[in-house]
Protein backbone atom coordinates (compact mmCIF):
# COMPACT_ATOMS: atom_id res chain seq x y z
CA UNK A 1 0.00 0.00 0.00
CA UNK A 2 1.14 3.88 -0.98
CA UNK A 3 1.87 5.83 1.81
CA UNK A 4 -1.01 7.99 0.63
CA UNK A 5 -3.45 5.42 1.38
CA UNK A 6 -1.77 4.67 4.86
CA UNK A 7 -2.32 8.41 5.76
CA UNK A 8 -5.76 8.80 4.49
CA UNK A 9 -6.75 5.56 7.09
CA UNK A 10 -5.07 6.84 9.82
CA UNK A 11 -7.64 10.23 8.75
CA UNK A 12 -10.21 7.67 9.14
CA UNK A 13 -9.98 6.01 11.95
CA UNK A 14 -9.06 8.89 14.43
CA UNK A 15 -11.01 11.46 13.03
CA UNK A 16 -14.81 10.28 12.55
CA UNK A 17 -15.10 9.01 16.24
CA UNK A 18 -13.98 12.56 17.76
CA UNK A 19 -16.50 14.30 15.28
CA UNK A 20 -19.34 12.02 16.46
CA UNK A 21 -18.48 12.78 20.56
CA UNK A 22 -18.01 16.15 19.44
CA UNK A 23 -21.42 16.84 18.37
CA UNK A 24 -22.94 14.71 21.13
CA UNK A 25 -21.39 17.02 23.67
CA UNK A 26 -22.67 20.01 21.44
CA UNK A 27 -26.25 19.53 20.92
CA UNK A 28 -28.65 18.16 23.20
CA UNK A 29 -31.31 16.07 21.79
CA UNK A 30 -35.38 17.07 22.64
CA UNK A 31 -37.01 15.57 25.45
CA UNK A 32 -38.93 13.06 23.70
CA UNK A 33 -42.30 11.79 24.52
CA UNK A 34 -41.91 8.84 27.01
CA UNK A 35 -45.50 7.59 26.22
CA UNK A 36 -45.22 4.26 25.17
CA UNK A 37 -48.37 4.44 23.15
CA UNK A 38 -46.69 4.97 19.82
CA UNK A 39 -47.64 8.83 19.97
CA UNK A 40 -46.89 11.11 17.39
CA UNK A 41 -43.29 11.22 16.39
CA UNK A 42 -43.19 7.98 18.51
CA UNK A 43 -40.66 9.60 20.71
CA UNK A 44 -39.81 9.37 23.92
CA UNK A 45 -43.32 9.53 26.51
CA UNK A 46 -44.46 12.88 28.05
CA UNK A 47 -43.73 13.53 32.14
CA UNK A 48 -46.52 12.80 33.98
CA UNK A 49 -48.04 15.99 36.02
CA UNK A 50 -47.18 16.53 39.45
CA UNK A 51 -49.42 15.06 42.18
CA UNK A 52 -49.78 15.30 45.67
CA UNK A 53 -48.35 12.69 47.74
CA UNK A 54 -50.66 9.13 47.48
CA UNK A 55 -51.46 9.19 51.66
CA UNK A 56 -52.48 13.29 51.63
CA UNK A 57 -55.83 12.73 49.63
CA UNK A 58 -57.47 10.13 51.95
CA UNK A 59 -56.21 12.25 54.74
CA UNK A 60 -57.54 15.18 53.99
CA UNK A 61 -60.92 13.80 52.97
CA UNK A 62 -61.10 11.64 56.19
CA UNK A 63 -60.61 15.21 58.27
CA UNK A 64 -63.62 16.77 56.22
CA UNK A 65 -65.81 14.21 57.42
CA UNK A 66 -64.92 14.08 60.91
CA UNK A 67 -65.87 17.79 60.41
CA UNK A 68 -69.05 17.10 59.09
CA UNK A 69 -69.59 14.62 61.40
CA UNK A 70 -68.95 17.17 64.61
CA UNK A 71 -70.96 19.90 62.92
CA UNK A 72 -73.68 17.68 62.79
CA UNK A 73 -73.49 16.09 66.62
CA UNK A 74 -72.99 19.97 67.65
CA UNK A 75 -76.55 20.88 65.74
CA UNK A 76 -78.04 17.83 67.84
CA UNK A 77 -76.92 18.33 70.95
CA UNK A 78 -78.33 21.78 70.37
CA UNK A 79 -81.53 20.82 69.22
CA UNK A 80 -82.20 17.99 71.54
CA UNK A 81 -81.10 21.19 74.38
CA UNK A 82 -84.15 23.05 72.81
CA UNK A 83 -86.15 20.48 72.79
CA UNK A 84 -85.35 19.73 76.64
CA UNK A 85 -85.72 23.18 77.16
CA UNK A 86 -89.04 23.75 75.92
CA UNK A 87 -90.38 20.76 77.29
CA UNK A 88 -89.00 21.68 81.00
CA UNK A 89 -90.90 25.07 80.73
CA UNK A 90 -93.77 23.28 79.65
CA UNK A 91 -93.67 21.00 82.74
CA UNK A 92 -92.77 24.04 84.95
CA UNK A 93 -96.05 25.94 83.12
CA UNK A 94 -98.41 23.33 83.70
CA UNK A 95 -97.43 22.45 87.19
CA UNK A 96 -98.26 26.74 88.00
CA UNK A 97 -101.42 26.38 86.45
CA UNK A 98 -102.78 24.12 88.37
CA UNK A 99 -101.79 25.61 91.52
CA UNK A 100 -102.76 28.86 90.38
CA UNK A 101 -106.58 27.32 90.17
CA UNK A 102 -105.98 26.12 93.96
CA UNK A 103 -104.69 29.44 95.04
CA UNK A 104 -107.59 31.58 92.91
CA UNK A 105 -110.30 29.42 94.73
CA UNK A 106 -108.77 29.60 98.27
CA UNK A 107 -108.32 33.08 97.64
CA UNK A 108 -112.32 33.93 96.79
CA UNK A 109 -113.40 31.87 99.41
CA UNK A 110 -111.20 33.68 101.94
CA UNK A 111 -113.03 37.42 100.68
CA UNK A 112 -116.19 35.28 101.40
CA UNK A 113 -115.08 34.03 104.73
CA UNK A 114 -114.18 38.04 105.63
CA UNK A 115 -117.37 39.11 104.44
CA UNK A 116 -119.58 36.73 106.24
CA UNK A 117 -117.74 37.83 109.58
CA UNK A 118 -119.04 41.57 109.31
CA UNK A 119 -121.91 40.76 107.58
CA UNK A 120 -124.96 42.48 109.68
CA UNK A 121 -127.51 40.35 111.56
CA UNK A 122 -125.03 37.60 111.25
CA UNK A 123 -125.97 34.54 113.92
CA UNK A 124 -124.48 32.32 115.34
CA UNK A 125 -125.79 29.15 113.84
CA UNK A 126 -125.59 30.43 110.68
CA UNK A 127 -121.98 31.53 110.75
CA UNK A 128 -120.97 27.93 112.29
CA UNK A 129 -122.71 26.75 109.22
CA UNK A 130 -120.94 28.99 106.88
CA UNK A 131 -117.75 28.03 108.68
CA UNK A 132 -118.05 24.19 108.32
CA UNK A 133 -118.94 24.58 104.36
CA UNK A 134 -115.59 26.27 104.14
CA UNK A 135 -113.64 24.12 105.81
CA UNK A 136 -115.44 21.36 103.45
CA UNK A 137 -113.94 23.48 100.37
CA UNK A 138 -110.49 24.10 102.03
CA UNK A 139 -110.82 20.08 102.34
CA UNK A 140 -111.15 19.48 98.94
CA UNK A 141 -108.17 22.00 97.48
CA UNK A 142 -106.21 20.26 99.88
CA UNK A 143 -107.21 16.63 98.03
CA UNK A 144 -106.75 18.00 94.64
CA UNK A 145 -103.57 19.71 95.63
CA UNK A 146 -102.17 16.16 96.81
CA UNK A 147 -103.24 14.56 93.35
CA UNK A 148 -100.38 17.09 91.53
CA UNK A 149 -97.20 15.73 89.95
CA UNK A 150 -94.78 18.60 90.50
CA UNK A 151 -91.55 18.58 88.38
CA UNK A 152 -88.80 16.46 90.21
CA UNK A 153 -87.03 19.46 91.95
CA UNK A 154 -90.50 20.97 93.33
CA UNK A 155 -91.88 17.50 95.05
CA UNK A 156 -90.64 18.40 98.55
CA UNK A 157 -91.37 21.87 98.06
CA UNK A 158 -95.24 21.19 96.83
CA UNK A 159 -95.21 19.18 100.23
CA UNK A 160 -95.69 22.70 102.20
CA UNK A 161 -98.36 24.07 99.65
CA UNK A 162 -100.28 20.73 100.77
CA UNK A 163 -99.56 21.94 104.52
CA UNK A 164 -100.76 25.05 104.16
CA UNK A 165 -104.59 24.20 102.73
CA UNK A 166 -104.04 21.97 105.01
CA UNK A 167 -104.00 24.38 107.74
CA UNK A 168 -106.93 26.49 106.01
CA UNK A 169 -108.97 23.61 106.55
CA UNK A 170 -108.22 23.10 109.91
CA UNK A 171 -108.82 26.22 111.10
CA UNK A 172 -112.22 26.97 109.73
CA UNK A 173 -113.01 23.85 110.75
CA UNK A 174 -111.96 24.26 114.33
CA UNK A 175 -113.53 27.71 114.30
CA UNK A 176 -116.86 26.16 113.97
CA UNK A 177 -116.06 23.39 116.49
CA UNK A 178 -115.21 26.47 119.13
CA UNK A 179 -117.96 28.22 118.27
CA UNK A 180 -120.35 25.79 119.00
CA UNK A 181 -118.44 24.56 122.07
CA UNK A 182 -118.45 28.24 123.38
CA UNK A 183 -122.21 28.49 122.76
CA UNK A 184 -123.23 28.33 126.43
CA UNK A 185 -120.29 30.06 127.79
CA UNK A 186 -120.94 33.56 129.00
CA UNK A 187 -117.67 34.58 128.90
CA UNK A 188 -117.52 36.39 125.56
CA UNK A 189 -113.93 36.91 126.38
CA UNK A 190 -113.01 33.48 127.14
CA UNK A 191 -115.06 32.23 123.87
CA UNK A 192 -112.82 34.51 121.93
CA UNK A 193 -109.64 33.32 123.03
CA UNK A 194 -110.75 29.95 121.89
CA UNK A 195 -111.73 30.93 118.64
CA UNK A 196 -108.47 33.10 118.55
CA UNK A 197 -106.40 29.89 118.50
CA UNK A 198 -108.30 28.35 115.93
CA UNK A 199 -107.53 31.28 113.80
CA UNK A 200 -103.94 31.39 114.22
CA UNK A 201 -104.19 28.66 111.60
CA UNK A 202 -105.49 30.95 108.98
CA UNK A 203 -102.69 33.08 109.69
CA UNK A 204 -100.09 30.57 109.96
CA UNK A 205 -101.33 29.29 106.63
CA UNK A 206 -100.02 32.44 105.23
CA UNK A 207 -96.54 32.12 105.86
CA UNK A 208 -96.56 28.35 105.13
CA UNK A 209 -97.50 29.79 101.63
CA UNK A 210 -94.97 32.52 101.12
CA UNK A 211 -92.08 31.40 103.39
CA UNK A 212 -92.11 27.92 102.40
CA UNK A 213 -93.59 27.09 99.56
CA UNK A 214 -93.79 30.23 97.22
CA UNK A 215 -90.03 31.61 98.20
CA UNK A 216 -88.57 28.32 97.45
CA UNK A 217 -90.01 27.72 94.69
CA UNK A 218 -89.44 30.86 93.01
CA UNK A 219 -85.89 30.75 93.65
CA UNK A 220 -85.96 26.84 92.53
CA UNK A 221 -87.25 27.70 89.25
CA UNK A 222 -84.54 31.10 88.86
CA UNK A 223 -81.93 28.56 89.73
CA UNK A 224 -82.86 26.16 86.54
CA UNK A 225 -83.33 28.82 84.36
CA UNK A 226 -87.28 28.55 83.68
CA UNK A 227 -88.55 32.15 83.24
CA UNK A 228 -91.73 32.91 82.50
CA UNK A 229 -93.30 30.72 84.98
CA UNK A 230 -94.67 32.48 87.80
CA UNK A 231 -95.90 31.08 91.28
CA UNK A 232 -98.86 31.86 92.50
CA UNK A 233 -99.61 33.81 95.78
CA UNK A 234 -102.74 33.18 97.77
CA UNK A 235 -103.14 34.90 101.18
CA UNK A 236 -106.28 33.75 103.18
CA UNK A 237 -106.13 36.69 106.24
CA UNK A 238 -105.99 39.99 103.88
CA UNK A 239 -106.93 41.64 106.98
CA UNK A 240 -105.34 40.51 109.99
CA UNK A 241 -107.63 42.70 113.04
CA UNK A 242 -110.65 40.66 111.49
CA UNK A 243 -109.89 37.87 113.70
CA UNK A 244 -107.55 39.31 116.45
CA UNK A 245 -108.98 38.77 119.74
CA UNK A 246 -110.95 42.14 120.35
CA UNK A 247 -112.26 41.83 117.17
CA UNK A 248 -113.76 37.98 117.58
CA UNK A 249 -115.01 39.29 121.29
CA UNK A 250 -116.63 42.04 119.58
CA UNK A 251 -118.34 39.11 117.20
CA UNK A 252 -119.53 37.07 119.12
CA UNK A 253 -121.46 40.10 121.37
CA UNK A 254 -123.40 40.54 118.34
CA UNK A 255 -123.91 37.31 116.64
CA UNK A 256 -125.11 36.16 120.40
CA UNK A 257 -127.51 39.33 120.53
CA UNK A 258 -126.12 42.52 120.49
CA UNK A 259 -126.04 45.72 118.91
CA UNK A 260 -125.95 43.91 115.31
CA UNK A 261 -129.86 42.43 115.94
CA UNK A 262 -131.19 46.18 115.63
CA UNK A 263 -132.08 48.96 118.26
CA UNK A 264 -128.88 51.94 119.29
CA UNK A 265 -125.69 49.96 120.17
CA UNK A 266 -123.89 51.17 123.70
CA UNK A 267 -120.62 53.49 123.65
CA UNK A 268 -119.72 55.92 121.62
CA UNK A 269 -119.71 55.15 117.93
CA UNK A 270 -118.48 57.56 115.40
CA UNK A 271 -115.89 57.70 112.55
CA UNK A 272 -114.24 60.39 110.41
CA UNK A 273 -112.30 61.38 107.22
CA UNK A 274 -108.71 62.51 107.73
CA UNK A 275 -106.66 62.76 104.45
CA UNK A 276 -106.44 61.87 100.77
CA UNK A 277 -103.40 61.77 99.82
CA UNK A 278 -102.33 61.85 95.83
CA UNK A 279 -100.34 59.00 94.72
CA UNK A 280 -97.82 58.75 93.30
CA UNK A 281 -96.15 62.47 93.31
CA UNK A 282 -97.15 62.26 97.16
CA UNK A 283 -99.31 65.67 97.43
CA UNK A 284 -102.32 65.56 99.98
CA UNK A 285 -105.56 67.51 99.18
CA UNK A 286 -106.38 70.39 101.22
CA UNK A 287 -109.96 72.06 101.45
CA UNK A 288 -108.01 76.00 101.57
CA UNK A 289 -106.31 75.26 97.88
CA UNK A 290 -106.58 74.00 94.88
CA UNK A 291 -103.90 71.03 93.69
CA UNK A 292 -102.65 70.29 90.54
CA UNK A 293 -103.23 66.93 90.26
CA UNK A 294 -100.25 64.74 87.39
CA UNK A 295 -102.35 61.95 85.51
CA UNK A 296 -100.39 59.05 84.96
CA UNK A 297 -101.29 55.14 84.88
CA UNK A 298 -100.69 54.63 88.50
CA UNK A 299 -102.78 57.89 89.65
CA UNK A 300 -104.19 56.77 92.74
CA UNK A 301 -106.23 58.41 96.12
CA UNK A 302 -105.21 56.92 99.56
CA UNK A 303 -108.32 57.98 102.20
CA UNK A 304 -107.25 57.54 105.42
CA UNK A 305 -110.06 56.93 107.96
CA UNK A 306 -110.22 57.03 111.73
CA UNK A 307 -112.88 55.49 114.25
CA UNK A 308 -113.62 58.01 116.41
CA UNK A 309 -115.61 56.34 118.95
CA UNK A 310 -114.69 53.47 121.76
CA UNK A 311 -116.29 50.58 120.11
CA UNK A 312 -115.13 48.30 116.56
CA UNK A 313 -116.96 49.37 113.12
CA UNK A 314 -117.76 46.89 111.13
CA UNK A 315 -118.39 47.73 106.64
CA UNK A 316 -117.61 51.21 106.91
CA UNK A 317 -118.06 52.81 103.39
CA UNK A 318 -116.27 55.01 101.55
CA UNK A 319 -117.14 56.55 98.36
CA UNK A 320 -115.18 58.73 96.10
CA UNK A 321 -116.65 60.70 93.28
CA UNK A 322 -114.84 62.97 91.00
CA UNK A 323 -116.51 65.73 88.84
CA UNK A 324 -114.93 67.11 86.01
CA UNK A 325 -117.43 67.85 83.51
CA UNK A 326 -120.12 65.77 81.95
CA UNK A 327 -120.72 62.26 84.22
CA UNK A 328 -119.22 62.11 87.25
CA UNK A 329 -116.73 59.57 88.17
CA UNK A 330 -118.27 57.43 91.44
CA UNK A 331 -115.85 54.81 92.80
CA UNK A 332 -117.08 52.78 95.93
CA UNK A 333 -115.12 50.65 99.07
CA UNK A 334 -115.78 49.33 102.02
CA UNK A 335 -113.84 49.30 105.22
CA UNK A 336 -114.50 45.64 106.78
CA UNK A 337 -113.35 46.18 110.24
CA UNK A 338 -112.06 49.20 112.11
CA UNK A 339 -111.28 49.23 116.01
CA UNK A 340 -112.02 52.22 118.04
CA UNK A 341 -109.37 54.82 117.61
CA UNK A 342 -107.29 53.27 115.05
CA UNK A 343 -107.24 53.95 111.41
CA UNK A 344 -107.57 52.13 108.11
CA UNK A 345 -107.19 53.48 104.48
CA UNK A 346 -108.54 52.58 101.12
CA UNK A 347 -107.22 53.30 97.81
CA UNK A 348 -108.83 54.25 94.63
CA UNK A 349 -107.43 54.18 91.58
CA UNK A 350 -107.85 52.91 87.50
CA UNK A 351 -109.43 56.57 86.55
CA UNK A 352 -110.91 57.01 83.11
CA UNK A 353 -110.76 60.83 83.24
CA UNK A 354 -112.52 62.13 80.23
CA UNK A 355 -110.73 64.78 78.14
CA UNK A 356 -112.69 67.82 79.64
CA UNK A 357 -110.95 67.09 82.98
CA UNK A 358 -107.95 68.93 81.95
CA UNK A 359 -106.96 71.80 81.98
CA UNK A 360 -110.43 72.76 83.74
CA UNK A 361 -111.34 72.92 87.37
CA UNK A 362 -112.65 69.19 88.73
CA UNK A 363 -114.25 68.33 92.40
CA UNK A 364 -113.16 65.45 94.41
CA UNK A 365 -115.36 64.64 96.69
CA UNK A 366 -115.07 62.03 99.74
CA UNK A 367 -117.60 60.66 101.94
CA UNK A 368 -117.15 58.64 104.60
CA UNK A 369 -120.46 56.84 105.78
CA UNK A 370 -121.87 56.76 109.41
CA UNK A 371 -121.78 54.29 111.41
CA UNK A 372 -124.80 52.55 113.63
CA UNK A 373 -125.23 55.33 116.48
CA UNK A 374 -122.78 57.60 115.32
CA UNK A 375 -124.15 61.67 116.66
CA UNK A 376 -121.53 63.45 114.92
CA UNK A 377 -121.09 63.64 110.75
CA UNK A 378 -119.53 67.03 110.85
CA UNK A 379 -116.15 65.40 109.87
CA UNK A 380 -117.50 62.88 107.29
CA UNK A 381 -117.12 64.20 103.96
CA UNK A 382 -114.82 66.59 102.35
CA UNK A 383 -114.66 68.02 99.13
CA UNK A 384 -111.29 69.26 96.94
CA UNK A 385 -110.33 71.87 94.00
CA UNK A 386 -107.99 69.87 91.82
CA UNK A 387 -106.00 71.08 88.31
CA UNK A 388 -105.64 67.73 86.07
CA UNK A 389 -102.65 67.69 84.21
CA UNK A 390 -100.62 65.28 81.76
CA UNK A 391 -97.59 63.46 84.04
Amino acid sequence: MSTYDDDDIEFDFFDEPETVEATQRGRRLPRRDRRGDGGAGGGWPRRPPMRAPTGLIPLARLVGLIAIAIAIVVALVFWVGACQGKSKHDDYASYAAKVKTIAQSSTQLSVEFANKLVSPGLKAADLETSLQQYAQQEQQAFDQAQHIRPPGPLRQIHQHLIDSLELRARGLAGLGDALSQTASTKDAATAAQKLADRAALLTASDVVWDELYKAPASQELSTLGVTGVVIPESHFVSNPELLSLRSLTVLLTQIRGGASTGGTPGGKHGDGLVSVKVEPQGDTLTTDTATTVKVSADLSFVVTVEDSGDSQEINVPVTLTIDAGGKPIVNRKTIQVIQAAQQETVTFGNFNLPTSAFGAKATVKVEVGAVAGEINTANNAASYTVFFTLS
